[in-house]
């Protein structure tokens, strides 16, 4: 692993970002090492034990999942790897608060603005739909919606959220997943030039800057639950250059007008909700868009069949040992099935090869992944 998680402030990715000092710096890595080691070392090792696991049980009239995590339980290596896998997300999200803690004054100074190119508008009424308020998804305190009047939440999601991926999402940026929702637009339709965009479930703006940036001629707009992250990522696109236009709604439910919108996008957004909610964005997306409109949403390229016990283990644990409520649901839901049903034509349902910049390619789209941080996955549609 050889991302650089510290910069001078002059020589970061966008002067927002939190910096850590020195030993603040020396704890995100080790949190980085120990979530590599229990990814690369641990977990495989889970995975073969499941598999020796799953085979005894073969023919068995039980539920395969529970039968299996019973037997893996017997097994004490299952329980420390669960315990780690949690303890090294906890140490995580701690260590990057306090030091965004230490930071609150510079952070907030440069978060003002004097002449933006965007917006942000945000709703003291705003009432975060209930998978949200049940649990704080990734085990971030206080959940993405959370909102202490600052915006210091996006800022613990903006540097947590690099540490999180191991640095594998675009490093500082963590844009890749925009720029590869961008670069399957573009692969689809190459002379696509969509006057107004939206990006459903926005964050920090991670991947609605891409958008931006793809885009420049575009209105853009980002909605997602947190007032705080909103803040944030109103002022990281401003540093960034970009004018986003940013407003606290649900994706299930805007206020925008019917057919307002050229392109309606999401990443990463349907395994956070429920499949209830993932049905209403589907269709609230269709609701959006203009004749001949685009829908793209991304996803994890981790989609199964429910034919592999540890997979169907692996997804159960993930939902409760992170708060991911709807992990499961969205690796197994029928995306071409959803949007049909909501109305769009035209439909598309595969992998899109990851892309560091959306117009650069690589414009590879098909029915196999190339793998976790290679490929994509992505339905998408026409309205």
């Amino acid at each position: 692993m050889t991302t650089q998680l510290s910069e001078d402030r002059a020589g970061l990715a966008h002067p927002l970002i939190a910096v850590p000092s020195h030993d603040e710096l020396a704890e995100q890595l080790f949190v980085r090492d120990l979530k590599l080691y229990v990814m690369q070392q641990i977990e495989p090792v889970q995975g073969q034990i499941a598999a020796q696991e799953a085979k005894v049980l073969e023919g068995a009239e039980t539920n395969s999942t529970a039968a299996l995590r019973e037997r893996m339980a017997t097994h004490e290596s299952f329980g420390s790897w669960l315990a780690l896998k949690r303890e090294s997300q906890r140490q995580l999200w701690h260590g990057v608060a306090r030091s965004v803690e230490r930071q609150a004054d510079d952070l907030e100074a440069l978060a003002r603005i004097e002449h933006p190119k965007g917006s942000v508008r945000t709703d003291p009424a705003f009432i975060e739909p209930a998978y949200i308020a049940r649990g704080d998804i990734h085990l971030m305190p206080g959940g993405n919606a959370h909102d202490d009047g600052s915006l210091l939440q996006g800022a613990v999601m903006d540097r947590g959220g690099a540490v999180y991926m191991l640095g594998r999402n675009g490093g500082m940026l963590n844009d890749l997943r925009g720029q590869t929702a961008m670069a399957h637009v573009l692969t689809r339709f190459p002379d696509f030039k969509p006057a107004r965009i939206l990006d459903m479930g926005c964050g920090i703006g991670t991947s609605t800057v891409p958008a931006a940036m793809c885009f420049p001629e575009a209105e853009v707009h980002g909605i997602d639950v947190g007032a705080s992250m909103l803040r944030y990522a109103h002022a990281r696109a401003e540093h960034l250059g970009a004018a986003v236009h940013f407003s606290q709604q649900s994706a299930e439910k805007t206020d925008f007008a019917d057919a307002s919108f050229d392109l309606v996008f999401s990443c990463v957004v349907f395994h956070e909700t429920s499949q209830a909610a993932t049905m209403a964005i589907v269709e609230e997306s269709r609701r959006l868009l203009r004749p001949g409109g685009l829908a793209v949403h991304l996803e994890v390229p981790l989609l199964h069949d429910n034919s592999d016990p540890w997979v169907e283990l692996s997804g159960e644990l993930e939902a409760q040992f992170n708060n991911e409520p709807n992990w499961r649901g969205a690796l197994t839901a029928d995306y071409r099935a959803l949007f049909e049903a909501a109305g769009f034509t035209d439909v598309e349902i595969g992998y899109q090869a990851t892309s560091p910049a959306a117009r650069g390619g690589p414009f590879r789209f098909g029915p196999e992944s190339e793998g976790v941080f290679r490929s994509w996955f992505v339905a998408s549609g026409v309205a």
